[in-house]
C-alpha cells in the first residue's frame, strides 16, 4: 500500500472507534488505546509523578499519559471494583440464561412474532455492543426472525442519534444489519395508564405494540433515580415529553420543593424511581439486562430478569463496586469526566467534597463531541428564565471552596465553555495545567485524582436491604 493509503480498516476503525477498534485523535500526542489491567483502591503515582487516564469513550477509549512533580503527594483513587473480572461472552450469555425473577427471556420470546430492544445512548457508558448479540441470539433462537427486531433509542429527552453514533453503541455490524429507530419524545407515543403519583404515562408506540419488549442498560449512581438502568429505560427512556416532565418538576421537585425521598443509592423509598417502576410495568417491559462496568467500560457484572428485582439486586453490588475512599483536605483535585464526557460535571462532586479550602480544581474532558449538545427539559427550563446569551442560569454553579478551577480540554467549543463559571481557566496544554497550578500554590501539594469521577461514588448505604429470596 503506497505512502498515505489507508487500509478500509484502518478508515473504519479512525471513524467508528470502539465499534471497530481504536483510533488517532489529532491533539492528543500521548494517547494510546486504552489498556485492561488492575489497580488498588488507592495508590500513588509512581516516582517520575506519571498516572494515566482514559479519555473519548464510545470514540476510541484512548488512554492519555499525564504527570505531576514527582515531588507532589499525588494519589490516584479507585474504586473498589475496579479490578473486578471482566466478564466473556460466555459468562455473560450464562447469566443472561439465569435471569433473577422471570422466566428465561428464550422462553418468553416463544410464540412471539416480533421484539422491540431498548438501548441507551452515547451519553452512558453502557458496553451495549457486548450485550445486544446475545440478547439477539435468544431471540432468535426462540423462533423471532431477524427482521422482525426492532432496536430503539432509550435516552429520554436527550436529542437524537444519528448512524455514526448508533455504530458506535451497538457495532457496526448489528447496526448495519438491524433496523434501529429514535423515540420521538413529542409524538408517535401511545398512552399506557397513570401511575399512583398522578404521572400520565405515554410510551414510543413501537415498543408499546411490540409483543415483547426487552430493556438494555447500565448500572451506575444517580442523583434523581438512586441508579440508573432498570425502569429508568422506560421513565425517561422511551416516555413522551410531559410525563418526563411531571417526574422531574412535579415528583423530584424543584428548589425549595425538592423531594427529599430523592436522591443517590436511593431505590426503595424513592419517589421517582417508584413512578418508573409504575411506568414500566404499565409499559409491560418483558426483560431487562442491567450491566456493571469497570474504569474502562468494560462488563464486570450482568443482571438480567425482571425490570424492579434484578435492577434491585444489581444495585446492592453496584454499592460496592463503584464505591471510593474520599480525600480529605486535598490541595489540588483532578476530576476526569471519562466514561460520561458528554455530562462532565457529574463528577464535580469530588472536588465540592474532598478539597480544602483555596484549592484548585482541575476537570479534565476529552471528548470530540464535547458536552451534551441538547436535553430537551433543560432547554426548556433555561428558556422559561433567559436568553441564550443571558448567561444567568444556564452557568454552572461556581466551586466555592476553590481558588482556582482549571478545564483541561483540546476539543471543548464556546458554546460548551459559556456552560462553566466565570472566571474559568482552560488548557489545552498539560504543561500549562501545571504552571497553573504551581502559579498558585507554592511548596509541594496534596493531589487526588479521580481516573473515571462519574460512575464513582462514596462510601454509601441503599435505602433497603436485598428482598428475601432474591438472588
Amino acid at each position: 500500500m503506497g505512502k498515505g493509503k489507508v487500509s478500509r480498516r484502518g478508515f473504519l476503525s479512525a471513524t467508528l472507534g470502539t465499534a471497530v477498534g481504536g483510533m488517532a485523535l489529532a491533539g492528543l500526542p500521548t494517547a494510546r488505546a486504552a489498556h485492561s489491567g488492575g489497580a488498588s483502591p488507592v495508590f500513588q503515582a509512581g516516582p517520575s509523578g506519571k498516572f494515566a487516564v482514559s479519555t473519548h469513550e464510545h470514540y476510541g477509549d484512548l488512554t492519555e499519559d499525564l504527570w505531576l512533580p514527582p515531588s507532589w503527594d499525588t494519589r490516584v483513587y479507585h474504586m473498589e471494583g475496579n479490578t473486578a473480572p471482566v466478564l466473556s461472552p460466555e459468562e455473560i450469555r450464562a447469566k443472561i440464561q439465569k435471569p433473577i425473577g422471570t422466566k428465561p427471556l428464550r422462553e418468553l420470546a416463544a410464540g412471539k412474532q416480533n421484539a422491540v430492544i431498548t438501548f441507551d445512548d452515547l451519553s452512558r457508558p453502557t458496553p451495549t455492543f457486548r450485550i445486544l448479540p446475545i440478547v439477539i441470539e435468544e431471540l432468535k433462537a426462540a423462533g423471532i426472525p431477524e427482521e422482525r427486531i426492532l432496536l430503539l433509542t432509550s435516552y429520554g429527552s436527550h436529542q437524537p442519534m444519528h448512524a455514526s453514533e448508533v455504530s458506535r453503541k451497538l457495532g457496526v455490524n448489528l447496526a448495519g444489519r438491524f433496523p434501529w429507530a429514535n423515540h420521538n419524545i413529542w409524538e408517535q407515543v401511545t398512552e399506557v395508564g397513570t401511575t399512583s403519583r398522578g404521572n400520565v404515562i405515554k410510551i414510543n408506540h413501537h415498543f408499546a405494540r411490540a409483543d415483547l419488549r426487552v430493556c438494555i442498560s447500565g448500572i451506575k449512581i444517580h442523583g434523581t433515580a438512586g441508579f440508573g438502568g432498570g425502569a429508568k429505560a422506560v421513565l425517561p427512556g422511551i416516555c413522551w415529553a410531559e410525563s418526563i416532565d411531571f417526574i422531574h418538576r412535579t415528583i423530584a421537585g424543584v428548589g425549595q420543593n425538592h423531594n427529599r425521598t430523592v436522591g443517590a443509592a436511593k431505590i426503595y423509598t424513592n419517589e421517582c424511581r417508584k413512578d418508573m417502576e409504575e411506568a414500566a410495568q404499565l409499559a409491560r417491559v418483558d426483560f431487562t439486562v442491567q450491566t456493571l462496568y469497570n474504569g474502562r467500560r468494560e462488563v464486570t457484572g450482568i443482571f438480567a430478569g425482571d425490570v424492579i428485582e434484578s435492577h434491585r439486586v444489581a444495585c446492592h453490588t453496584a454499592i460496592r463496586h463503584y464505591r471510593t475512599e474520599q480525600a480529605e483536605g486535598a490541595d489540588v483535585v483532578i476530576i476526569n469526566a471519562y466514561p460520561q464526557n458528554a455530562q462532565a460535571f457529574n463528577g464535580l462532586g469530588w472536588a465540592r467534597r474532598g478539597l480544602r479550602d483555596g484549592g484548585s480544581v482541575v476537570l479534565i474532558t476529552q471528548y470530540s463531541p464535547g458536552l451534551e449538545s441538547l436535553h430537551y427539559m433543560g432547554e426548556r427550563w433555561r428558556y422559561e428564565h433567559a436568553l441564550f446569551w443571558d448567561a444567568k442560569g444556564r452557568r454552572l454553579s461556581p466551586l466555592e471552596n476553590s481558588s482556582q478551577f482549571i478545564v483541561y480540554t483540546g476539543t471543548m467549543q464556546q458554546r460548551d465553555r459559556t456552560r462553566f463559571p466565570g472566571g474559568t481557566r482552560f488548557a489545552s496544554q498539560w504543561q500549562e495545567v501545571v504552571e497553573r497550578l504551581q502559579k498558585q500554590h507554592r511548596g509541594d501539594l496534596r493531589v487526588a485524582v479521580y481516573p473515571y469521577a462519574p460512575i464513582q461514588h462514596p462510601p454509601l448505604v441503599l435505602d433497603g436491604p436485598l428482598p428475601p429470596g432474591a438472588a
